[in-house]
């Protein structure tokens, strides 16, 4: 397994991070917490020591299920990353989402930010984040502002590092501006390379991690999606226009070249796709959820992967077929 540091802090966390959205349940059709706590517990036998999670994923669920799973483990030999941001449990001035009955709000208010860190660590069942992050924008808070509190709790031995996600290139560039700012999660994949022209060669310029959620393009890049596939209740893809029969169609043909190149390394296509986003340029992890132990190991698999010049120019000629989804 590859380790990369988080930014330009001293954390050298696994480049296959385990992304703990789905266990969580919320968008995911539910959760077996006993089928999470293994997957947690095999990725870490991988060679995974980057779990993340957040605290709106099951509004709580999945933090209490990394903070199970990570009881039988060297909490000093983890990376436990989490976001705040999101509150299901109070109004604030911008509504994000609706759902499963919950009216949920973006805050990045100093007192609500103190406030989720403290119902983060109980759930987490741990006395630090190693890397705390805005799980989106407030329109209503001062970036400035957002990141002093940040550094207060850092400075306080809270958590470890300071991230953002979903960020314009104005708030990093505010934030890097505090020499404090060590991470951006963005949604990147083959699929979704929107990030590839700002928030990318930004964060590789200021030296900070990049870190890559939905890397498989919440399954598309798989070989487990078919225009046959059918998706429980509460499965955020059910009638969601990304998972079409055309858009299906269309991203197997593609895949066509990268599926042959998979069976001649011996790999998984999910396995050459990770080590692909893993070896763009500027881009540090990728955040790939599991739900069994199979998953999460070979997960882990990709970690090790190097692709060579010719094998990484064939994958990004057909990504570059992508003509976007309809």
């Amino acid at each position: 397994m590859q380790l990369r540091a988080l930014g330009n802090s001293n954390i050298q966390a696994s480049v296959i991070a385990f992304g703990a959205w789905a266990i969580g349940g919320w968008k995911w059709g539910g959760t077996d917490a006993t089928a999470a706590v293994n997957a947690i517990d095999a990725a870490i036998g991988a060679d995974i020591n980057f779990i993340d999670t957040a605290a709106v994923y099951g509004f709580g669920v999945s933090e209490e299920i990394v903070g199970k799973a990570i009881q039988k483990h060297a909490r000093d030999k983890l990376i436990i990353a989490t976001k705040c941001g999101l509150r299901w449990d109070m109004e604030s001035k911008h509504l994000h989402a609706e759902s499963e009955g919950k009216r949920i709000f973006r805050t990045l208010a100093a007192d609500s930010i103190q406030w989720e860190l403290e119902q983060s660590l109980r759930r987490l069942n741990t006395d630090y984040i190693d890397l705390y992050q805005t799980h989106w924008p407030d329109p209503h808070a001062m970036q400035d502002d957002v990141m002093e509190t940040l550094i207060k709790l850092k400075k306080a031995g809270k958590i470890r590092a300071i991230g953002l996600c979903n960020a314009s290139t104005d708030d990093i560039s505010t934030a890097c501006a505090t020499g404090q700012l060590d991470v951006d999660q963005e949604r990147y994949s083959l699929l979704d390379q929107e990030r590839a022209q700002d928030n990318l060669p930004l964060c590789k310029s200021n030296k900070l991690a990049f870190l890559a959620y939905s890397p498989m393009a919440q399954g598309l890049l798989t070989d487990k999606l078919d225009t046959s596939r059918q998706y429980g209740e509460g499965d955020l893809r059910i009638d969601n226009p990304r998972f079409s029969k055309q858009n299906i169609a269309t991203i197997s043909k593609l895949l066509e070249p990268v599926k042959a190149l998979a069976a001649d390394r011996s790999l998984t296509l999910e396995q050459v796709v990770l080590a692909w986003t893993l070896q763009q340029p500027g881009l540090s992890h990728v955040l790939v959820g599991a739900r069994t132990a199979e998953q999460a190991i070979n997960n882990a698999k990709a970690g090790s992967v190097i692709l060579s010049a010719e094998e990484l120019q064939l994958i990004t000629s057909a990504a570059n077929q992508w003509q976007g989804f309809v």
